[in-house]
């Protein structure tokens, strides 16, 4: 291919060429590996270098090998080429060709354009969160394997659990295809459910996971971790009393399983509010007041019993 017909260069060098490596390549007496050209564009997709030493040696011609593709998957197979040989892409252009292709592939995973661009996968989410508002937008990306997962796989499961909770004999293939979830992510949620175990394991609970989809601050802190207030050591006040029972009720665990419809609706029954309990208390004949009394204080000591074993096993 003459030289003068290539158009230029589709390259991830923010700097350009490098001149000494120029010059290196061509003192060297061996014939120069063909270059990659974009076929539509004839630009140059690897092989600037290579290009520069032929035009130094006095050669009018380079042997090439063609691509034959939209300009950005040129763009990915020059970022894939130079990262893999030759003069390597310094940080600074392996970062500007990760935020481009967030840019034209958004549903691509973090894995997927690390992989490409030779980064951390972390370092590639860094850059997403701070070249895009749309990623939001977007509920899945394809992975290296060309599968579709769920950006946010906190959220996929408690929608799957609040499927399970309406309907628990649901077939779990349809409540994967209805949330967008692995048939064994699924099963998992059920099995979990089941077991009266959070549907979150422990590694969608830390770093707000829960926070990514979407929920306030109050709604996040009870789904994550019902009982909070008891792990940290804290009580629950009277005011917060109807907030938390209100979580537990939204709690798919609690709901599928008889025990926990069974506390549920004891607790349901009990007032909230402090006027209540007075309320009741004046409604006590004098002469039952000993005895009410009595009663009072074994069921307060039953639910003294149940909260001991519950935090026995936190």
């Amino acid at each position: 291919m003459p030289v003068r017909c290539l158009s230029g260069v589709s390259s991830p060098r923010i700097s350009g060429a490098d001149a000494d490596h120029v010059r290196a390549l061509a003192g060297l007496d061996v014939p120069l590996p063909p270059v990659v050209v974009h076929r539509a564009t004839m630009r140059v997709l690897d092989g600037v270098h290579r290009v520069q030493a032929a035009v130094l040696r006095g050669e009018s011609e380079v042997e090439v090998h063609y691509f034959d593709g939209g300009e950005d998957e040129a763009f990915i197979l020059a970022v894939q080429l130079n990262s893999a040989h030759g003069k390597p892409l310094s940080f600074a252009d392996r970062a500007a060709a990760a935020e481009r292709i967030i840019a034209s592939h958004p549903h691509w995973s973090d894995r997927r354009i690390a992989a490409v661009t030779y980064m951390a996968p972390k370092t590639v989410a860094a850059l997403r969160r701070r070249s895009t508002e749309d990623e939001a937008r977007l509920n899945k990306r394809v992975g290296m394997d060309g599968r579709e997962r769920p950006v946010n796989p906190a959220e996929r499961r408690l929608l799957a659990a609040d499927l399970l909770a309406k309907d628990p004999e649901a077939p779990l293939r349809r409540i994967a295809q209805q949330v967008g979830i692995s048939l064994a992510t699924a099963s998992d949620v059920r099995q979990r459910m089941l077991q009266g175990r959070d549907v979150l394991p422990p590694r969608l609970q830390q770093n707000g996971a829960v926070v990514g989809a979407g929920r306030g601050e109050a709604e996040q802190r009870e789904h994550a971790g019902d009982g909070w207030e008891h792990r940290a050591g804290l009580p629950i006040s009277a005011p917060d009393v109807p907030a938390v029972l209100e979580s537990l009720r939204r709690d798919p665990s609690m709901r599928l399983s008889e025990p926990g419809r069974s506390l549920l609706r004891l607790l349901s029954i009990h007032p909230s509010e402090a006027a209540e309990w007075q309320q009741l208390v004046r409604g006590v004949p004098p002469h039952r007041a000993t005895l009410m009394a009595r009663v009072a204080r074994g069921y307060a000591e039953a639910w003294l019993q149940v909260a001991r074993s519950l935090e026995q096993d936190l």
